[in-house]
């Protein structure tokens, strides 16, 4: 009887390993969508720091009933442009939208809002992104929904535009706010 050698077995063996991940992972309910470890936790801590000329945002801000929408933003983030009427349309709304700037050069931060028209409430400023990393956030935009008690009910991942922004965003707002 012949033996067989391992390193014939292997490959095979790991691509079906392999190939096995990669059908369970398209066949998730919304393989788009990058989960976050905070839904249903207590927000993370803020920024010490508010954008120059803006209030700061604080705790507090998170836990005094109201829903509060939570934008992660940079003045140099073409997204976040792309996104700025809508968070502006949402302000007018009358919805709490606080905006976290980070990964920004304090100048260039105040300049965007001051050039672009202030939507947020407060903001709290994140320079080297520590705070962001705490929140999980990957890259600007990332949109957060919080509860009146600073419980993360929602993360949303890119600019708040199109159809994904109104499928998937303001069904979840509209939950929080009921």
């Amino acid at each position: 009887m012949a033996k067989i050698s391992p390193l014939v077995v292997i490959p095979p063996v790991m691509f079906a390993a392999l190939a096995g991940l990669f059908a369970a992972g398209m066949m998730r309910d919304n393989p788009d969508e990058l989960r976050s470890t905070f839904i249903g936790r207590t927000a993370p801590a803020l920024p010490e720091a508010a954008v120059q000329g803006t209030a700061q945002l604080r705790d507090a801000d998170l836990r005094d009933g109201a829903v509060t929408i939570v934008n992660f933003w940079a003045s140099w983030c073409p997204p976040c442009r792309a996104e700025h009427p809508t968070l502006l349309d949402l302000q007018a709304q009358g919805y709490r939208v606080a905006g976290i700037n980070f990964r920004d050069q304090p100048e260039q931060a105040a300049a965007y809002l001051a050039d672009y028209e202030d939507p947020f409430f407060a903001t709290g400023f994140d320079p080297r992104g520590r705070v962001a990393i705490d929140w999980g956030v990957t890259a600007p935009p990332e949109t957060f929904i919080v509860d009146g008690e600073g419980t993360v009910l929602f993360r949303y991942v890119g600019p708040l535009v199109g159809s994904d922004y109104e499928q998937r965003f303001l069904p979840e707002l509209a939950k929080a706010v009921e």
